[in-house]
């Protein structure tokens, strides 16, 4: 289910390209051009605008429709006869396109609030398919490619908590054969940081997630130049059509710009090199970088960012997920041109 803020900012940026006078105005007026908002999505706007904990989201959210009404290369002033919002629906299929609203069918806008977030994806998916296809089941990363240092932070962590706690003599001995009840029940004692106790098996576990997964995404990737562009215009959400992108950064400055296609790309850019290495932290990370050159003046630009991989409802919880995150400034990212 879509959080309130999450309805907040993809409907009222929607509304706001509709060319009605204030927020207040288009959430009363309940317009039939904004179609897959229902009555309860307005009522529960209408009572999150009278709370007013959510004014700088309401107002971000308009001016950035408002912005896209009027941008040379969005509604140019043309009020549409129709915003679709896709809302919390399930994907018929593998979608790689993140849209949330689509404009007189043709306009592909993905909202974006304060977030670096390029994707959310299996490490297989990543690491060894280079987000082309999507695996059919995701498999336990951790145990898949650093086995040992992962049951060696287990070993610990099952060490400490039968030695200070009580309920957890049933643990098993390998990390493998635990069962969804206890790696729930590992959650709070591990919710924050390692104990002191397992302060050096977690560090050798990043350490051996890192390095074990740049060497498979090095593997995949090949030596291949164009393998590697490709790798990286996927990377950067390019695709066959252009789409567009309303939000604000990490600061809360307006971010609009259209995301270019692979083609566009390649008139403005020249490929040099994309390259990926291991870095450990708290989390195993995975940096990553692109270096190009702009063809107009013959100047070098870079796009990078890092991968954390972790597990995805906190310590032992959940399948391991590959986080991607864009370190660049959106507005400095080779292939996102910013809305005139």
């Amino acid at each position: 289910m879509a959080s309130l803020r999450t309805e907040i900012t993809e409907i009222v940026t929607g509304l706001g390209m509709l060319g009605l006078a204030s927020v207040d105005e288009a959430l009363a007026a309940r317009p039939e051009a904004m179609v897959g908002v229902e009555h309860r999505h307005y009522n529960k706007l209408i009572a999150a605008r009278a709370d007013g904990k959510h004014q700088l989201q309401f107002e971000e959210a308009w001016a950035n429709g408002v912005a896209f009404a009027a941008a040379e290369d969005g509604l140019r002033y043309r009020q549409p006869k129709r915003v679709e919002w896709k809302g919390p629906h399930q994907a018929p299929s593998y979608e790689q396109t993140p849209a949330d609203l689509r404009i007189d069918h043709v306009y592909l806008v993905s909202c974006k609030y304060g977030s670096r977030l390029l994707h959310n994806v299996s490490p297989g998916h990543l690491f060894d398919r280079l987000l082309v296809m999507r695996p059919p089941k995701a498999k336990d990363w951790y145990a898949e490619v650093a086995a040992e240092e992962y049951q060696s932070l287990y070993r610990a962590a099952r060490e400490y908590l039968v030695g200070q706690e009580d309920g957890f003599d049933d643990l098993p001995l390998k990390v493998t054969d635990l069962s969804a009840d206890q790696h729930k029940r590992l959650k709070r004692p591990f919710s924050r940081r390692w104990p002191e106790s397992l302060a050096e098996p977690a560090h050798w576990f990043s350490v051996a997630m890192s390095h074990a997964s740049a060497e498979r995404w090095l593997k995949a990737l090949g030596n291949r130049a164009t393998q590697r562009e490709e790798a990286l215009w996927r990377l950067l959400r390019l695709h066959p059509a252009p789409y567009f992108v309303l939000g604000t950064d990490h600061r809360r400055r307006p971010v609009r710009y259209r995301v270019d296609t692979p083609w566009d790309f390649r008139q403005r850019f020249a490929f040099k090199s994309f390259d990926v290495w291991p870095e450990a932290r708290v989390q195993p990370v995975v940096r990553w970088r692109g270096d190009l050159i702009v063809k107009a003046t013959g100047i070098p630009v870079h796009v990078d960012g890092h991968v954390e991989v972790r597990w995805s409802h906190g310590r032992f919880q959940g399948s391991p997920e590959a986080k991607v995150y864009l370190k660049t400034p959106h507005l400095e990212t080779p292939g996102y041109t910013e809305l005139e």
